[in-house]
């Protein structure tokens, strides 16, 4: 979670909310990383999830993630729950809870629906107040501007 939380920091040269994700292997290789790039790339799906998936993806030269962990910042939002069981993701860890948009237990629980095709492990609050404090020292910084 610490690389997942400098991996969050660097969104913040582009006014991104810092959230980092990694892909890592079973022996703890971070096979690909990435952190939101929503505002740099003008793109609503430059979620940090997403764009370390896609890199896993073409790391590991398949769709399917099977055996790899997730580890980001932040709870899921639907869209990245919904792409990290598309993916096959064994096992999802995230830092800080989401109640406005989590959708791994908070608001939403997509990770763990059974009417899904797949169900990853999910390992929840991993150094969830060094996340919390990096987004909400960004959102008071936002707020005074």
């Amino acid at each position: 979670m610490r690389s997942a939380l400098s991996e969050g920091r660097q969104a913040l040269s582009t006014a991104d909310v810092p959230v980092g994700a990694l892909v890592v292997d079973t022996r703890g290789n971070i096979i690909a990383s990435n952190h939101n790039r929503r505002e740099a790339d003008r793109d609503p799906t430059a979620h940090a999830e997403i764009l370390a998936i896609r890199a896993a993806a073409a790391a590991v030269g398949s769709w399917r993630l099977d055996g790899l962990t997730v580890v980001v910042t932040l709870e899921p939002c639907t869209m990245c729950a919904g792409a990290l069981v598309l993916a096959r993701v064994s096992t999802v860890v995230y830092g800080a809870a989401d109640p406005k948009a989590g959708a791994a237990g908070s608001l939403y629980d997509v990770l763990r629906d059974r009417r899904l095709n797949h169900q990853p492990e999910v390992i929840g609050g991993v150094l969830a107040d060094r996340c919390s404090d990096l987004l909400q020292e960004f959102f008071a910084a936002q707020r005074a501007e």
